[in-house]
């Protein structure tokens, strides 16, 4: 099946959301969210996303998360990914509990797409010290795409995690996750960069990228990914590709939000005042109205 093929069949079955101008959403991608060992990338950016989600949640955003927001490829035990980011996991229970977080898997946690996979690491736990099993988010679904349906004009913005134009992590991904837990994780422990990962890669991350465009531009469809990790807002004229970024870059997060009719692409970083105290700085990368972009 072709990456069109696989998008547009993703996109039919995908769940539609209302929202309109006063919707607040904030998309983030890419966390990867580990184990806390050395081969965990969200470990040095946990406290800097705690803190831009925590200032979303204090002003009612929803949250989407659109894939690989669990690194289960180099992690066998989710578990162990739940205790590693407590503090994460309970700041999105706040949300679902508001209703307001929806969960989009992609390559990384791609056994997500099992219902009973879900049911078995995310509706419940198990409290150690109390013995019991608490419920986590109970109920909760997984999509591999979601749509935004905006009440006043019906039109419509496509999430999707993006690896469906990846053929090596969409349909060889149970051969990656192999080569990911018992060859490049080890490797990546010395500092030996994983070249089957689009965003290590800059020419599959450009191939990957151009496929999503391609049907964007052919679906006069925007669509909202992640996958490469790399940040896209289009200019006008071009295919209405964006990409949330990710959570996992050294120096900041990046994400996307949809809030008052506008678009924006936005990056969390940590700063350094003059007298060396430390603060969380947000920068509006770019932005649009977002009614010229859903055509």
């Amino acid at each position: 099946m072709s990456t069109s093929e696989r998008l547009t069949e993703v996109f039919a079955s995908a769940k539609e959301i209302e929202f309109d101008n006063s919707s607040k959403l904030i998309l983030f991608s890419d966390s990867h969210r580990g184990d806390n060992s050395w081969a965990d990338e969200f470990a040095n950016n946990q406290n800097l996303f705690l803190h831009a989600l925590n200032d979303y949640y204090q002003k009612g955003f929803t949250y989407i998360e659109i894939g690989d927001g669990d690194e289960l490829w180099e992690n066998e035990r989710f578990e162990d990914i739940r205790k590693a980011h407590q503090d994460v996991f309970k700041l999105m229970q706040k949300f679902y509990q508001g209703g307001k977080l929806y969960l989009i898997w992609g390559n990384h946690d791609i056994e997500r797409k099992a219902r009973e996979k879900v049911e078995e690491t995310l509706h419940r736990y198990y409290d150690e010290p109390t013995k019991r099993w608490e419920p986590f988010f109970e109920g909760i679904q997984v999509y591999e795409g979601l749509i935004l349906r905006h009440k006043g004009t019906g039109k419509k913005i496509f999430l999707v995690h993006g690896h469906q134009a990846d053929l090596f992590n969409d349909w060889l991904w149970p051969l990656n996750r192999l080569l990911q837990r018992y060859v490049w994780k080890p490797l990546q422990l010395f500092g030996v960069k994983d070249q089957t990962c689009p965003a290590k890669n800059f020419r599959r991350q450009v191939k990957i990228e151009e496929e999503l465009k391609r049907w964007a531009k052919a679906h006069d469809q925007m669509l909202v990914a992640g996958h490469t990790h790399s940040p896209a807002f289009p200019s006008p004229g071009e295919p209405l590709y964006f990409n949330a970024g990710s959570c996992v870059h050294p120096l900041w997060i990046t994400g996307i939000e949809i809030q008052n009719g506008q678009i924006i692409l936005a990056k969390w970083r940590v700063r350094v005042r003059d007298d060396g105290a430390l603060y969380v700085e947000k920068e509006l990368l770019v932005e649009g109205d977002l009614a010229s972009y859903m055509i």
